[in-house]
């Protein structure tokens, strides 16, 4: 009988495992959440890089709003990873020789993550900038 009692754990696994699985799956979603943050910055700022570089091979100031938005909106389509995105063009100094800014933002997605969301700070900006070719023509100054 005693050699029974020394090999016999009884409860002690099954109650070693129900703590750990909570844990293991808590530990799970939160590195879920924060890879979803990390990739979510890291497609902003691609985006706003894209969207600079689109913007400052224009030779007009709509032209290059234009292109700076619809490069920097099809970037951004991937609503696990970014949710409601926006673009905005700073062309201030759009002649040559000067830069175009490109300010792209998005909240992070936090679908099926609602355990370990921050309400409070959801969201992620990027600024890129570009320069425009001195020796390119362009059609218009602001």
């Amino acid at each position: 009988m005693s050699r029974r009692l020394r090999g016999d754990r009884g409860s002690s696994d099954a109650l070693g495992l129900a703590l750990l699985a909570p844990a293991a799956i808590g530990l799970a979603l939160v590195i879920v959440f924060l890879g979803r943050g990390v990739d979510a910055r890291a497609t902003v700022q691609s985006a706003a890089e894209s969207a600079a570089q689109a913007a400052a091979q224009e030779r007009s100031v709509p032209a290059a709003v234009a292109a700076a938005e619809e490069v920097g909106r099809a970037m951004l389509v991937d609503p696990t990873s970014c949710e409601s995105p926006s673009v905005s063009v700073d062309v201030s100094a759009f002649r040559p020789g000067g830069r175009v800014a490109v300010t792209v933002s998005c909240a992070i997605a936090g679908d099926g993550l609602e355990l370990v969301d921050p309400p409070s700070n959801g969201a992620t900006t990027a600024t890129a900038f570009a320069a425009i070719d001195p020796l390119r023509a362009t059609d218009d100054a602001p």
